[in-house]
């Protein structure tokens, strides 16, 4: 298996993105830590797991209000499993879509707690499990308007293209350790969130999450080298590993 005897925590676990590369983390052999904010979808995320002959555990973690409880959960991981392979910063939160002149500073505030701040926390808390692996892999998920604003997208598009420059420049600093840091952007993927931004969009015409989940394995196997780069999900979907 790809991802054989690997320790991986996937944030937002509990649908879309999240969980599709959980599932297809675990089908590899990986031990996946589910981390998310609503218990009740990672337990479903967790039976669906091991009824497959996975292997996965779940950590209640709130993003945005609970990032206090990062240590206990590093810890945890700690003692555990000593390690971690993987690190897959997913979870994130679109906010409002309205001109910058009119964003509530809460909601902001909101917004990049959840898709900034905490992928540098939890990055940072964990990185001393992640350099007890032998080939760590760190991946951010950004979006297409991390690298072009857009107008009304506001807090989301600022937060991920700092979360692409976060990448950039820790990935330069990680140059010579085994812990290589890169970012997918899904491009439109069919997820609630993607519903959220454009409810006139049929689904049906564009890729779902399980097809987008290629790249993430690839970047968390051995046959990647990648540092500081920026994958499009929908460039590695036909990609199987050797």
């Amino acid at each position: 298996m790809l991802l054989q005897d690997r320790i991986a925590l996937v944030t937002g676990a509990g649908s879309g993105i999240g969980l599709a590369v959980a599932k297809a983390y675990a089908r590899e052999g990986a031990t996946v830590l589910l981390l998310g904010r609503d218990q009740s979808k990672l337990e479903t995320a967790f039976d669906a797991i091991t009824a497959a002959g996975g292997s996965a555990s779940i950590a209640p973690v709130d993003l945005e209000n609970e990032l206090g409880a990062v240590p206990q959960l590093v810890k945890g991981v700690h003692e555990r499993y000593g390690k971690l392979d993987i690190l897959v910063n997913n979870a994130g939160q679109l906010g409002v879509m309205t001109p910058l002149a009119a964003y509530d500073p809460v909601k902001w505030e909101q917004v990049m707690r959840v898709n900034l701040t905490a992928p540098f926390f939890l990055t940072r808390e964990l990185m001393p499990l992640l350099a007890q692996s032998d080939n760590a892999a760190v991946i951010n998920v950004v979006s297409t308007v991390a690298f072009a604003g857009r107008a009304y997208w506001g807090a989301y598009a600022a937060s991920k293209a700092a979360l692409a420059n976060l990448t950039e420049t820790w990935a330069g600093e990680l140059q010579k350790t085994a812990i290589r840091m890169n970012t997918v952007n899904p491009g439109g993927t069919a997820t609630a969130m993607r519903a959220a931004a454009f409810p006139g969009e049929d689904p049906e015409s564009i890729p779902s999450a399980e097809q987008i989940a290629p790249v993430f394995l690839y970047l968390a196997s051995e046959h990647s080298k990648e540092r500081g780069q920026h994958l499009k999900a929908r460039d590695w979907m036909d990609w199987r590993a050797p």
